[in-house]
């Protein structure tokens, strides 16, 4: 598979890697087949994003993308970062391989979540508050690696086939092969 050069400097050296823990907006798109996940955070001050961070858990195509996406919508109306696509993102990455050119959906997508979800939150602020206790609810309702949805304690996702477990500590749902809990990081014992 041959990358450009974008692609591989984008992947190498990504650019704007982290969360912000205040974030107005926040955006979260997985795909269960590939096992990209990709989640955006923003900052928004005058109808522009300010700052824009994102972590992705995902093969280097999706890496790049994230980071290309990032670089893309700072600084950017949301009226603007809300008009990037998919092709624009390949164009500036100098094109991707088509067996990964769903990384540049999910990346846009995952921006203009943080958008739609900071939107909301403005709309109604009182949202945001009462988002907390939804998120917890739904967490032990949907799949931690594609948001799929879970019946009681399922032992496999039925969206993404993950074998699922539970952290002894925070007893909340991940998978059989973590070696450390995605929610409160306590290494996982194995018997």
């Amino acid at each position: 598979m041959i990358y450009s050069e974008k692609v591989m400097d984008h992947f190498q050296n990504p650019r704007n890697v982290g969360t912000i823990q205040d974030a107005d907006g926040v955006g979260k798109v997985g795909n269960p087949v590939c096992g990209d996940m990709m989640e955006f955070y923003i900052k928004v001050k005058d109808n522009r994003i300010a700052d824009v961070k994102f972590k992705t858990f995902g093969c280097g195509a999706a890496i790049a993308v994230s980071s290309m996406v990032s670089e893309m919508a700072r600084g950017k109306t949301l009226e603007e970062a809300m008009a990037i696509t998919n092709d624009d993102v390949a164009e500036e990455l100098d094109g991707l391989p088509k067996n990964k050119l769903h990384c540049s959906n999910l990346g846009a997508d995952a921006l203009h979540k943080a958008i739609e979800n900071y939107r909301e939150k403005k709309l109604d602020p009182e949202k945001e508050s009462g988002e907390k206790a939804e998120k917890e609810d739904k967490e032990e309702c949907s799949c931690p690696y594609c948001e799929g949805p879970v019946e009681g304690l399922e032992e496999v996702c039925r969206s993404c086939h993950v074998e699922f477990d539970r952290c002894d500590d925070c007893d909340r749902v991940l998978s059989k092969e973590d070696e450390k809990c995605p929610h409160c990081g306590a290494t996982k014992v194995r018997v």
